[in-house]
């Protein structure tokens, strides 16, 4: 039978890992939970992984050869097998039955699929439970909301009252992902050395909603890289009204701007997208900002971004605010680039 997220935990935990495992359901559940089984595998000496994505027109021939292939370096390999929708079709489910029947030596199939409902499971479902590990990550229940909230807190170094919790619950309205980027800000505007005090209360749990969500340094990236040139200047003036320390925006903006330049210089956009878990609006949003300017552009724009850091610091002159508006202006429209 398929694992509940808590016996995943506690499987994951071993020191041998299956010969394969399918990961299904919510899509942020699934993500996360296979970056902790590669994070495992790694540990346990799976050095080389191959990455097979199963799209539409997948040649399921494809898997059979990399189980069947020789390791690079003699070490333990992990199949990376993306399946989006969840049905591998009469040829895919027959590969995944075969590899299941007889699964090669040191080598570990990891089967990820973001679309699942039981009309998804069949005979392949059933021959790999019996092989390996399924698990169904669903989204929490009404009556599970508040404590996944707390956990993830808790990830985080946080903790919260049970009103501050039913209030961060009311907000996020059962959406997982907003509940997770909304718990990572809220990790951001807490310092580190407040999180061994109380818990968050209600109403502090209030005000760093109402600040992250007035004038927020995440939309204030996402608006320049989107070409919203009027939209990040007004979002860095609120964030400047509102006292915010420049330094901390440009610790994200720098962040962005290096994760631009990582996908620029990849042979394969898509693969380090995956890579560094990007959300398909925000591969869009990168591929976008990509096609608007050669990467040398963008070097530049992250060498300003390191001059704005110095100058916020006081280890060099000029009038830091200005020179972050410059930057967000050659950001959003290159041509504005001459402004550095």
């Amino acid at each position: 039978m398929p694992l509940g997220p808590a016996q995943w935990r506690k499987a994951l935990a071993g020191d041998r890992l299956a010969p394969v495992y399918l990961l299904a359901g919510e899509e942020l559940l699934v993500l996360e939970a296979a970056d902790a089984l590669r994070a495992q595998a790694r540990r346990l000496g799976y050095a080389e992984r191959e990455v097979l994505d199963a799209g539409p027109s997948f040649d399921w021939d494809g898997l059979a050869r990399a189980a069947a292939g020789l390791s690079l370096f003699s070490s333990r390999r992990l199949l990376d097998l993306r399946l989006p929708g969840g049905r591998p079709g009469v040829e895919g489910a027959k590969a995944i039955a075969e590899f299941c029947a007889s699964p090669p030596p040191d080598t570990v199939l990891l089967i990820t699929a973001t679309e699942w409902s039981g009309k998804h499971e069949g005979a392949w479902t059933r021959k790999l439970d019996e092989t390996g590990v399924m698990v169904v990550f669903n989204a929490p229940r009404p009556q599970e909301w508040e404590a996944w909230l707390g956990e993830r807190l808790a990830a985080h170094g946080l903790t919260a009252t049970g009103e501050a919790l039913a209030l961060l619950a009311e907000r996020m309205e059962g959406n997982l992902l907003a509940a997770a980027q909304e718990i990572a800000k809220l990790a951001v505007l807490v310092p580190s050395a407040d999180r061994a005090g109380a818990p968050i209360d209600a109403a502090q749990m209030e005000a760093l909603i109402a600040d992250s969500a007035r004038y927020d340094v995440f939309k204030l990236a996402d608006a320049a890289f989107a070409g919203e040139g009027a939209r990040a200047l007004h979002i860095l003036a609120g964030l400047r009204d509102e006292g915010e320390e420049l330094i901390a925006l440009m610790g994200w903006l720098v962040n962005q701007l290096q994760l631009l330049l990582r996908l620029a210089e990849a042979r394969d956009f898509a693969a380090q997208a995956r890579a560094e878990r990007l959300w398909p609006a925000r591969e869009q949003l990168f591929r976008k900002a990509l096609r608007r300017a050669p990467r040398e552009h963008w070097q530049a724009c992250l060498a300003q971004a390191a001059r704005i850091d110095c100058i916020a610091k006081g280890r060099a002159t000029g009038d830091a605010w200005r020179e972050a508006e410059r930057l967000l202006a050659a950001i959003a429209v290159p041509r504005a680039a001459v402004l550095l």
